[in-house]
């Protein structure tokens, strides 16, 4: 199903040109981000250990355990890449071939992330670079069950690109585009496990294609695009005025992450079913009256709008909830994640203006609403943490 990257969207289907690099290719449109689980389906991660409790308690262990690299990483704590043992020919690590490889990552960024590449031109040139590698792997890693060759997608597959992950971050890269996450991840408290937790959202979706309630969509949403949250908080930085607690900042941007991730749900109602895939709580939709033969059948009812009106006002609350964290973030990365923000949040406005038919309409922002949406978006970028609060409190 869709994703999202740090706060940014993979866009709509654009390109279809695989950069992932691996035995065995990803495949189908471009949307995802998030997941996790260790070197083989045996082990666990964090996030699904104990199935007792609710998914939003352990995805926040996640999030705590993100947090407490970074106070970490305060201290003066920094990983080195070994340069012992490259797995390429030539020395990836070498000053020339790192810098190609992060201008590779650039290229991609631009190609498929065009509004959020904008935005990244703001930020130093050390966290723009790093974040274009964190952009990439995300999408290679999306690719393998969402590119042109999804079909032939295996868990072993699956299985083989997360040894690799723990190959990138021992600074033992595969190739370019490895060799600038190898780095990045050197040079910022960045944990594996978001990386993980998004590869268990790949499997998840070889394996799954209903949810049976909300607490089972919230752990999906947090693998595919959450993760891409707590991946980028780290290297996009925090502001030196912030008063906000370093939780409150990473809870806010695993918000962004369910928010746009509920977003691409609902859009991609009508192209999913076409699939066989029904992303929605299947506990509410039985309490709306509905089930998937509605959903397949694709008509627009008054159940399905009242319906609707629920999921897009879930939606909505966890962008209010992202919004209290993206003014926190460093003054430099704020603006494409301000975008992101507002121009995902009108998708659900475009549903809406659609009646509430996304089973053959594409609910979509226009290029006049996007060009809009930048200066506003910078605007409350230039709006310290302070700033933006003193504001809203006004509005109030």
């Amino acid at each position: 199903m869709s994703g999202v990257l740090l706060w940014v969207s993979c866009g709509p289907k654009e390109n279809p040109i695989s950069i992932v690099g691996l035995a065995g290719r990803g495949g189908r449109s471009q949307r995802r981000f998030g997941l996790c689980n260790g070197i083989s389906f045996a082990s666990f991660s964090p996030a699904v250990a104990d199935p007792s409790r609710s998914s939003e308690e352990r995805v926040y262990e996640v999030v705590l355990k993100q947090a407490a690299l970074v106070k970490e990483k305060n201290k003066g704590t920094k990983r080195a890449l070994n340069l012992d043992k490259p797995t390429v020919e030539g020395d990836l690590t070498h000053g020339d071939l790192l810098s190609a490889a992060y201008d590779r990552c650039g290229e991609v960024c631009a190609e498929y992330a065009k509004t959020f590449y904008l935005g990244t031109q703001l930020m130093t040139q050390e966290r723009r670079k790093a974040i274009w590698a964190i952009y990439v792997w995300c999408r290679r890693t999306d690719e393998l069950v969402d590119g042109p060759n999804a079909s032939h997608i295996t868990p072993k597959a699956l299985d083989r690109w997360e040894q690799r992950l723990y190959d990138v971050f021992e600074g033992r890269p595969y190739d370019m585009y490895d060799a600038a996450l190898s780095d990045t991840v050197s040079k910022y408290p960045v944990d594996i496990q978001p990386f993980k937790d998004m590869i268990e959202g790949m499997r998840l979706d070889l394996r799954k294609s209903r949810y049976n309630n909300f607490d089972e969509l919230y752990l999906y949403c947090y693998y595919v695009a959450g993760t891409v949250g707590l991946m980028s908080v780290p290297v996009m930085g925090i502001a030196p005025e912030s008063k906000a607690s370093t939780e409150s900042v990473y809870n806010a941007a695993l918000a962004l992450g369910i928010a746009n991730q509920l977003t691409n749900i609902l859009r991609d109602v009508g192209e999913d079913a076409r699939r066989g895939r029904v992303y929605l709580p299947q506990d509410e939709l039985a309490q709306a009256g509905l089930s998937d033969d509605d959903i397949f059948r694709g008509k627009v009812t008054d159940k399905w709008r009242n319906f609707m009106k629920g999921q897009i006002q879930r939606a909505r609350m966890f962008f209010d909830e992202a919004e209290k964290g993206v003014s926190e973030l460093n003054s430099a990365s704020r603006w494409p994640v301000w975008a992101s923000l507002l121009l995902y949040r009108q998708i659900l406005d475009s549903i809406e203006a659609n009646d509430y038919n996304n089973f053959t309409k594409r609910a979509y922002v226009g290029k006049v609403k996007k060009l809009l949406s930048l200066p506003a978006a910078y605007g409350r970028a230039l709006l310290g943490p302070q700033k933006l609060t003193k504001m809203v409190t006004r509005s109030m």
